[in-house]
């Protein structure tokens, strides 16, 4: 499989597909064929996984949304979503980010990434609950995903659809 390696002063390898390519970030010490091999059914399985998001990506259509606009959905939903969870965000931020829709510090801030004004309502409505989840539950465990699942069930289908507007907006220079 094609894949760049990059050599970095890290402790433990990392694999990322960030745009469809693989990306190995590794110690210097490490070599790449030895960490592809360990790692090659997860490979395999997220190759197949991305190929499948960019062919459904093909029926996608990119909404034309303010930032005034995003700003205005992200604090409804994040009302509605503080209000159903018992938890508080503490500020709200806006920037383009390189890798993920949204993140939630320790401090309880929520980043959003300014892309997602090109989201339908119901993937915003979904990114902000997940984060506002993360309040309650750090890590993607099975007690986050249940909590997810009450209000999402087909959360499945939502992580695949928002990896397909990933690739459709990258596609696109948005």
């Amino acid at each position: 499989m094609a894949h760049e390696v990059s050599y970095r002063n890290v402790k433990h390898p990392r694999l990322e597909f960030r745009t469809g390519e693989l990306l190995l970030v590794l110690p210097f010490d490490r070599n790449p064929d030895t960490v592809l091999e360990k790692h090659k059914v997860w490979v395999r399985r997220k190759k197949v996984f991305i190929e499948e998001c960019l062919k459904n990506s093909s029926n996608k259509e990119i909404i034309d949304r303010t930032d005034e606009e995003l700003r205005d959905l992200v604090h409804f939903y994040i009302e509605e979503a503080s209000e159903e969870l018992g938890v508080r965000v503490n500020k709200i931020f806006f920037r383009r980010m390189k890798t993920k829709w949204a993140s939630c510090s320790t401090r309880r801030n929520l980043t959003v990434n300014t892309l997602m004004k090109h989201l339908p309502d119901g993937l915003i409505e979904y990114v902000i609950f997940h984060e506002a989840t993360h309040l309650i539950e750090k890590k993607h465990n099975d007690r986050f995903w249940k909590m997810v699942s009450k209000k999402f069930d087909n959360s499945d289908e939502l992580e695949k659809d928002l990896f397909a507007y990933w690739f459709l907006i990258q596609d696109n220079n948005v």
